[in-house]
């Protein structure tokens, strides 16, 4: 079986990554011109950024069963595929187009979500920590800087120009990712080739395997709140909405270099302990300025870098503990779609809950403090993974 060159599997790796975030943050400055076109409520246009996290609760132990069969390049090639259709349904100006290309665009999101770490993994099994690195690289700050880019492309012309120039990327990447099909000359795995895999225990099984899955969705669960509420806590302030928009893109461009910086640091003398460091700087200390009543762009500035860099901690090293804890591909995709299931599941439920006990209080403090105490609760998840040694074959 002839393996693609890695400068392929590179390129296509990057830029399948790349659209693992694109279709959902692009979403945040487009929500008023969908709602103006479709006459949605905001609880309905809410759903928009809520149903991937969903369908990614409900299709990564799917994906995972798939890729067992088809093999994982051609898994995520024909679930890819979803993506792009969903990218351009949205595009139709009607109510169920909008959701059911954004379910679409869920499926094929989440084959890259659960499916990657393992490519890189098999590809890249001597330069792991660079693989994973680039991938979240790519992942962050195409993410980051579409949120930017859709800001600017709503503003001087129509909802669905804008839709369709960002989707260009995603048929770039079907195109760079073909050649990892071809090379592999995959068939469907026959029941002997499947009898080859790896046997290990069950990552659902295994208590490390639910503290991944738990350090996971903690960290999903603080970051898309944060992404969800930051600008309605610093409105209370007084911030404007430009600003606050400003202030959520350096937040996530602040994290990007954490995606060489965790691995670096992933496996060096104290290097973990640095790491979780800076994340409870991030996700514990910093949200606890907001309880201050200040507008002061240059203090908020600072708190969101802070922040950012927390972010890049948390994210990445949820990826580093998906390929450095198991002995295998198999198993590095296993523990990914049990901890991207159950973890992104938890992650729908808190910008939810938060927003609830916002509007039951009728203030951000007892949600800022709830945010700290799942950041706390993050930290120490962390603490207790990294001592732990591997997952059990």
């Amino acid at each position: 079986m002839k393996q693609t060159q890695p400068r392929w599997f590179l390129i296509g790796m990057m830029l399948i990554a790349a659209n693992l975030r694109l279709p959902i943050t692009i979403i945040p400055p487009l929500l008023p011109s969908i709602e103006k076109s479709l006459n949605l409520p905001s609880s309905m246009a809410g759903l928009i950024t809520s149903i991937p996290l969903v369908t990614f609760a409900i299709f990564s132990p799917i994906i995972v069963k798939l890729a067992q069969r088809w093999g994982n390049e051609r898994t995520v090639f024909g679930l890819f595929l979803l993506l792009i259709i969903g990218t351009y349904l949205r595009i139709i100006p009607t109510l169920p187009a909008l959701l059911f290309g954004t379910f679409l665009v869920g499926i094929g999101i989440d084959s890259g979500n659960v499916l990657v770490p393992a490519l890189i993994k098999e590809h890249m099994p001597y330069k792991i920590r660079l693989g994973t690195s680039l991938y979240t690289l790519s992942m962050l700050l195409v993410g980051a800087i579409g949120t930017a880019v859709s800001g600017i492309l709503i503003s001087r012309t129509s909802l669905a120009a804008t839709q369709a120039y960002l989707g260009i990327i995603s048929i770039i990447a079907i195109f760079a990712w073909f050649p990892n099909i071809r090379a592999k000359r995959q068939e469907p795995l026959t029941d002997e080739q499947r009898s080859h895999i790896p046997h290990y225990q069950s990552v659902w099984h295994q208590p490390l395997g639910w503290l991944i899955t738990l350090f996971f969705g903690l960290q999903s669960l603080v970051y898309y709140a944060i992404i969800t509420w930051m600008p309605s806590i610093l409105a209370v302030h007084g911030v404007s909405t430009i600003t606050s928009s400003n202030l959520l893109t350096l937040l996530q461009i602040s994290g990007l270099p954490l995606s060489f910086m965790v691995p670096l640091l992933f496996n060096k003398r104290h290097g973990v302990s640095i790491l979780l460091s800076i994340m409870t700087l991030g996700y514990v200390v910093a949200p606890l300025t907001w309880l201050i009543d200040t507008n002061s762009v240059p203090f908020l500035t600072i708190v969101s870098l802070v922040t950012g860099l927390g972010s890049g901690v948390a994210f990445n090293l949820a990826i580093m503990f998906f390929t450095e804890k198991t002995t295998n591909p198999y198993q590095t995709a296993a523990i990914s779609g049990m901890a991207q299931s159950a973890g992104y599941l938890l992650a729908a439920v808190g910008p939810i809950l938060f927003g609830y006990l916002q509007q039951f209080s009728g203030s951000w403090v007892p949600v800022i403090w709830l945010l700290v105490i799942f950041a706390t609760a993050l930290t120490t998840t962390g603490i207790i993974v990294q001592r732990r040694g591997m997952i059990k074959n």
